[in-house]
């Protein structure tokens, strides 16, 4: 334990989004010691997630200003709090958005990786208690995101949102599993547990989506069809087992499920919507094969978004409609199976990163991201 900081506020800085929208500021703030069950963690590095502009945008609630963003990362543990046995000072961790209590029915089970103890939630404070570690240099609070809040230097989570991993993985890489990668390769292995042999659809190839073309590509997928807007994910499919192309603004008076259903002679077995549209789930649906097809919700849609299928399509085409939070897998151990496969060069993360930057470069990072310039920026905090 650093004896100079442990129990005792840490000053450093962080990116403070302060308006809906604006550019976040660089600034320094003052991190709180970790409580009962929590540790202080100071972060090596953070890549930008797709999550963090939705959230930088929204001017009301879950949107919370003044507020540190940023989720995706890794870093290493300065001390700890109260209650803490299964890591120590010095560990090296990946934080988790989605907690893993280890404790809980739920957790305990492989059938689910949503904790009973700890529910997911988009909220502005800690898990255990609704109160911040944040604070700036005049003592105003500043709110936490998905328990993370890792564009800061020094950051306080709770031991359900840790996954320590082991020191020699490339901090660059495993920051990645934090989210987007695990999330679209846990949907492809472990949600739809694409067989090989078989046909996939993927809707979106954000980071996500083309994580799910990266696990179904593991698995031996035959075809892995991208669907996008952007002609520019043609060739980027490509690196990442994306055996077919459909730019949807393209497909002229017919929907992208008729083009998609016409290409595959009757629907594909795996569809993914990974951009967070209820029509593009409509459209997933639509073209998912009747008799055993899946379709995998993984994209984020915006508050209060609602779904529509009338009954005859729920009993008469044996389709499953599936959610797939974190790509159903348990952090503390699905993450490390992941870091195994990359170790072992299976799980290829390298090419997920497009480009790299110090803390000052977070406000390029979000406009590389929101053009769609980029993949995943990695920001070095001490660079």
């Amino acid at each position: 334990m650093d004896t100079k900081t442990a129990g005792k506020p840490i000053r450093c800085k962080a990116a403070v989004a302060r308006k809906a929208g604006e550019p976040l500021v660089i600034e320094e703030v003052l991190v709180a010691p970790p409580k009962s069950g929590e540790v202080r963690v100071r972060i090596i590095c953070s890549s930008l997630c797709h999550s963090d502009v939705t959230f930088w945008k929204l001017r009301d609630p879950p949107g919370y200003f003044p507020r540190i963003l940023g989720h995706e990362s890794y870093g290493v543990i300065e001390s700890i709090g109260e209650d803490v046995h299964d890591v120590t000072e010095g560990d090296t961790v990946v934080p988790v958005f989605l907690p893993d209590c280890g404790e809980c029915n739920t957790c305990k089970s492989p059938k689910s990786n949503i904790c009973s103890k700890l529910p997911f939630k988009v909220g502005p404070w800690m898990h255990r208690e609704e109160t911040s570690r944040f604070t700036d240099l005049n003592g105003e609070t500043i709110y936490h995101f998905l328990f993370i809040s890792s564009f800061s230097q020094y950051t306080v989570l709770d031991v359900a949102h840790i996954v320590k991993v082991d020191p020699q993985i490339p901090p660059d890489r495993a920051c990645l599993l934090s989210c987007g990668v695990s999330t679209g390769v846990g949907a492809a292995l472990k949600t739809a547990d694409v067989e090989a042999g078989s046909t996939v659809a993927i809707f979106g190839l954000g980071v996500i989506g083309l994580a799910v073309a990266e696990g179904a590509r593991l698995r031996g997928a035959k075809r892995i069809i991208g669907v996008d807007v952007n002609e520019d994910k043609r060739e980027v499919g490509g690196k990442f087992g994306v055996t077919d192309f459909v730019n949807s603004r393209n497909c002229g008076d017919k929907p992208v499920s008729q083009v998609i259903m016409e290409m595959t002679e009757g629907g594909a077995d795996y569809c993914f919507e990974c951009v967070g549209m209820a029509s593009l789930v409509h459209e997933a649906f639509a073209c998912c094969r009747m008799g055993w097809g899946k379709t995998i919700v993984v994209g984020v849609d915006k508050p209060g978004a609602m779904l529509s299928f009338t009954s005859f399509e729920v009993l008469h085409h044996g389709k499953t409609l599936m959610g797939s939070l974190f790509g159903n897998l348990k952090p503390k151990s699905d993450i490390q199976m992941l870091l195994k496969r990359y170790m072992d060069k299976e799980l290829e993360l390298d090419k997920f990163v497009t480009h790299e930057g110090s803390l000052e470069d977070i406000n390029k990072a979000f406009e590389l991201l929101t053009e769609g310039k980029s993949l995943r920026c990695v920001i070095w905090m001490d660079k």
